[in-house]
C-alpha cells in the first residue's frame, strides 16, 4: 500500500485524465464545496460523496496504492475512468488542507476494497500455482499457418494496389479521395494483417494535405511497399529483421524476456485513438538500469484503458521485454512490489545531434519507426518563422519541432518553464521533428506533464 503521507501535485492528478473534457470537468470538482464525508486511509484509498444533480450523491472511491496505477469506483453513470469526480476528489486529497482527513471507510468504500484485495490475492494465488491450461500447440500450429496464408494473399493484394497507383499517376490518389484508402484498410484487416490496414490508412491522409503531398505519399508507398516484399521473403532475412517483419504486419508478440526489477520512472503517459480503439503508451526510464520502457494498454468503445500513471512517479516493479526484432523497447508489467512514488530521478539527458544519431540507428533495425525516445539535455525552445526548435544552449544545433507539437497547448507549458534558460525534454525524436512529452527546469523541480 502506498505511504498517505506522499502526497501527489495537481499536475500528476490530472495527467491521468481521459480527455481534455475530464480535466476540465475535474479540475471544477477539486474544491470542498461539492463534498462531504471525504477521508482518507493510511492504506492508500480516499473517498468521499460529492454533490450530483440528482438527490443522492455520488460514491466515489480511489486505490491510490494499486502497484499498477490508481483504480476508480464511482456511482456516476459516466464511462470514463477516471471520471470527473474521482479526478475532482484526488485533486482535493492532493491539496492536503485537512479537507480529506484520515478515518475509517465507510460501509460501501470498504466493501469495494475488500472485494479488490480478494480479487488481487487470487491472482497472485493462481500465478503461484502456474495453474493455466495449456493449448493445443497443433492447432495453434495450423492457426498460424492459417493466418499467415491469409497475410500472404493480402500482401500480394496490396502490391497490385500499389503498382496500380502508381501506374495511374500520383495524381489519380488525389481525384479517388480517402474512400480507396479505407477500402484497401478493410481488405488487410480480412486478411489479418492489422499492421498494413493501419499504414494504408494513414496514407489515406496524405493526399492534398499540403504543397509537398506527392512526395510524402511516395515514400510511404515505398516504405509500405519494403514491408510487403519484407513479409514475402521473410524466410531470408536475419531473424530479428524477420521479428520486426512480423510485428510490424501486426502479428502479436509476447513478453518472454526475462524480468528485470527496477525502479521505474514514468516518463510520459499519453493517448491516441483509432476508430473505436483508444491507445495508451507509458514511457518508462529504469532508474538503475538506465532501459527505456514501453508499457501500451486499449481501450475500445469508449472507455479509457485501464493502467494509468501518473508523470513523475516510481514504481518498484519487474518488467518483462516483448520479443518483437532488434530495438524492442514495448514491456510488459509484471509484479509490483511497492506502489508508485514521487521521485526525483530523471534520465540522463543528451544533445541534439546525438538525438537525430540514436533515431537513425534504429532505422537500421526497424526501416518503418516513426521514432525514437530520447531526452535533450540543456535545450530552449526557440521560435523559427511559423516552426518552433529545440536548440542546444551549449551549440549552434537545434532539432524542430514537429508540427503536430507546434499546435498543442503543451508547447506553450514548456515554453512558460524554460523563460528562455535551458531545460531537460524527453519526447520522441522521428522524421516528422521531436515531440516533447515532458520537461523538467534546469536544476531541480517535478516534472512537467507537455501532453
Amino acid at each position: 500500500m502506498t505511504q498517505q503521507g506522499v502526497r501527489w501535485t495537481a499536475d500528476q492528478v490530472l495527467a491521468l485524465a481521459p480527455d481534455a473534457a475530464s480535466r476540465k470537468a475535474g479540475s471544477k470538482l477539486g474544491a470542498a464545496g461539492p463534498w462531504s464525508e471525504a477521508g482518507s486511509s493510511g492504506e492508500g484509498t480516499v473517498w468521499g460523496l460529492c454533490k450530483g444533480s440528482g438527490s443522492k450523491p455520488y460514491q466515489t472511491v480511489v486505490d491510490i496504492a494499486d502497484a499498477a496505477g490508481p483504480a476508480y469506483k464511482c456511482s456516476c453513470p459516466s464511462r470514463k475512468f477516471p471520471c470527473k469526480h474521482a479526478l475532482g476528489l484526488l485533486l482535493l486529497w492532493s491539496g492536503g488542507d485537512g479537507t480529506v482527513p484520515r478515518g475509517a471507510a465507510p460501509d460501501w468504500a470498504e466493501q469495494w476494497i475488500a472485494g479488490r484485495r480478494k480479487r488481487a490475492d487470487d491472482k497472485r494465488a493462481a500465478a503461484a500455482t502456474g495453474a493455466a491450461p495449456a493449448g493445443d500447440p497443433e492447432a495453434a500450429r495450423r492457426r498460424a499457418e492459417r493466418r499467415a496464408e491469409r497475410i500472404t494473399a493480402g500482401t500480394v493484394e496490396l502490391e497490385q494496389r500499389l503498382a496500380d497507383l502508381l501506374r495511374g499517376g500520383l495524381a489519380a490518389a488525389e481525384r479517388a479521395g480517402y474512400g480507396l484508402w479505407e477500402e484497401t484498410a478493410a481488405r488487410m484487416v480480412d486478411a489479418q494483417a492489422p499492421g498494413l490496414a493501419a499504414r494504408v490508412r494513414e496514407l489515406g491522409a496524405v493526399p492534398s494535405s499540403g504543397p509537398d503531398w506527392p512526395v510524402r505519399l511516395l515514400e510511404e508507398c515505398a516504405l509500405l511497399h519494403l514491408l510487403d516484399q519484407g513479409w514475402l521473403r521473410r524466410e531470408l532475412l536475419p531473424e530479428s529483421l524477420a521479428a520486426t517483419v512480423r510485428s510490424r504486419i501486426g502479428l502479436p508478440g509476447s513478453a518472454d524476456g526475462p524480468p528485470v526489477r527496477d525502479h521505474w520512472v514514468v516518463l510520459a503517459q499519453y493517448d491516441t485513438v483509432e476508430g473505436h480503439l483508444t491507445t495508451r503508451r507509458a514511457w518508462l526510464h529504469g532508474a538503475e538500469s538506465g532501459r527505456t520502457a514501453l508499457l501500451l494498454s486499449y481501450g475500445a468503445a469508449g472507455r479509457a484503458p485501464e493502467l494509468s500513471l501518473p508523470v513523475g512517479l516510481a514504481l518498484d516493479a519487474e518488467l518483462s521485454a516483448y520479443t518483437g526484432g532488434a530495438g524492442q523497447l514495448r514491456a510488459a508489467l509484471g509484479e509490483q512490489f511497492a506502489a508508485p512514488s514521487p521521485t526525483a530521478v530523471r534520465p540522463v539527458g543528451t544533445t541534439t545531434a546525438e538525438a537525430a544519431a540514436r533515431y537513425g540507428e534504429a532505422l537500421r533495425s526497424d526501416p518503418w519507426l516513426d521514432s525514437w525516445p530520447v531526452t535533450l539535455d540543456r535545450v530552449i525552445p526557440t521560435p523559427a518563422g511559423d516552426a518552433w526548435q529545440l536548440a542546444d544552449a551549449d551549440g549552434e544545433l537545434a532539432l524542430p519541432l514537429a508540427p503536430s507539437a507546434v499546435s498543442r497547448p503543451g508547447l506553450w507549458r514548456l515554453v512558460a518553464l524554460s523563460g528562455g534558460a535551458p531545460v531537460t525534454v524527453f519526447g520522441e525524436c522521428g522524421h516528422r521533428g521531436f515531440t516533447p512529452l515532458t520537461a523538467w527546469p534546469e536544476t531541480t523541480g517535478e516534472a512537467v506533464p507537455l501532453c
